[in-house]
């Protein structure tokens, strides 16, 4: 059983380094200064104010 839970978690670790390698770039860090938060982009809404 233990070495099925060990596999498992491989498995995870595995998919986990793939979709972070494949992902095109976070949104949480923005080169503009401004990052989405609870749904609400700061750099949305300045532009509409602007």
């Amino acid at each position: 059983m233990g070495k099925t839970i060990g596999s498992a978690f491989a498995f995870a670790i595995v998919v986990i380094l793939a979709a972070s390698a494949f992902a095109p770039g976070s949104v949480a860090h923005s080169s503009k200064g401004c990052s989405p938060a609870y749904g609400v982009d700061p750099c949305a809404i300045q532009a509409m104010s602007e």
